[in-house]
């Protein structure tokens, strides 16, 4: 294992460290692993929250600022964090207008944003909405969750319900739009390599030469199936036409995330980019916005995946507004 680490046992830590020292309009708990926006709580806004295992950077951390999240709750790697640094920033971000919790479809996660929910219900009265996502359409259950997965559409669900939290509407509105978000869009990824955990130094599969992992999940699990490499045509073919078999996308404009897995170069993401592009273009489906880029990852895995996102005019709005987080920026 070669990784720019000191210890596998203070990986978390010590990033959130960097974190501080490279951003610090960010306030960070270190006690509690929670990234803060810098003005939070603010009053009479809907405090946002999110998080999940460390690992997918800038998947949640890096999604915390103006037009985005509030905070963000970091576990180990590929661990969900604990109910009790939910609760903390449930508390922290309640500007009076209630919480959003955005959770990805992993069991772990599931339980433990469910049990802070109740807590800060209990506890201190705080108004707490949920919205799971479970976008991947790759498999129905896997090693991790009971269900589909969430995955890409956890970052454009966070761009557009925060340019709406910003905009002043209320948890109820929010929570409804972030739910239409979730069942609006697809996801599905595959992997040319796996990844290795600093806590278990070593890779987390085997994947022969000449093979890849098609709908792989974002912790290296399991996917559909493991069938030879092809050219990045039929790869992106083999990502696309599952997602619009899932869907019916014609007829909308959609928003389309191709995202490396940590280990892709920009030079073939790109390329699949267009691929994929070509392949929405022959099949009726109105590109209106993209994103080219890491945004949820897997380590240092190589591969990629694509989100397909249903919208309308007014969630373009809300997409094109301002946001100023480390992982993603425009308009501000």
């Amino acid at each position: 294992m070669k990784k720019l680490i000191n210890d596998p046992s203070s990986v978390v830590r010590d990033a959130l460290i960097g974190i501080a020292a490279a951003h610090p309009e960010l306030r960070i708990d270190h006690e509690n692993r929670i990234i803060y926006r810098g003005d939070t709580p603010k009053k009479g806004k809907v405090g946002l929250i999110s998080g999940g295992g460390s690992g997918h950077e800038p998947l949640h951390g890096g999604f915390v600022g103006y037009g985005m999240l509030d905070a963000a709750c970091a576990g180990e790697v590929f661990t969900s964090p604990t109910p009790d640094q939910m609760l903390e920033a449930t508390k922290q971000v309640d500007g009076g207008a209630g919480v959003l919790h955005i959770v990805k479809n992993y069991t772990g996660d599931v339980l433990n944003f469910e049990m802070a929910a109740e807590l800060a219900a209990s506890e201190t009265g705080v108004a707490v909405e949920s919205v799971v996502t479970n976008d991947d359409v790759a498999v129905q259950d896997s090693l991790w969750t009971a269900g589909r997965r969430g995955v890409g559409v956890t970052v454009l669900l966070e761009k557009i319900v925060g340019a709406a939290a910003e905009a002043g509407q209320d948890l109820a509105q929010i929570a409804a739009l972030a739910r239409r978000i979730n069942e609006s869009g697809r996801s599905m990824g595959m992997a040319l390599t796996s990844c290795t955990v600093p806590a278990a130094g070593k890779p987390t599969f085997d994947l022969p030469e000449g093979e890849m992992e098609l709908g792989v999940g974002i912790h290296g699990e399991p996917g559909r199936t493991r069938v030879p490499t092809g050219t990045a045509r039929d790869i992106a073919a083999q990502l696309v036409d599952p997602i619009l078999r899932d869907l019916d996308f014609v007829g909308s404009p959609v928003i389309v995330m191709l995202n490396g897995m940590g280990g892709t170069p920009l030079l073939e993401l790109y390329l699949m980019f267009g691929e994929v592009a070509a392949i929405l273009n022959r099949s009726g489906v109105t590109v209106a916005r993209n994103l080219v880029g890491n945004y949820i990852t897997s380590l240092e895995m190589t591969g990629c995946s694509v989100t397909v996102l249903k919208t309308d005019n007014d969630m373009l709005k809300l997409w094109d507004a301002p946001v100023n987080t480390a992982g993603l920026r425009w308009g501000a």
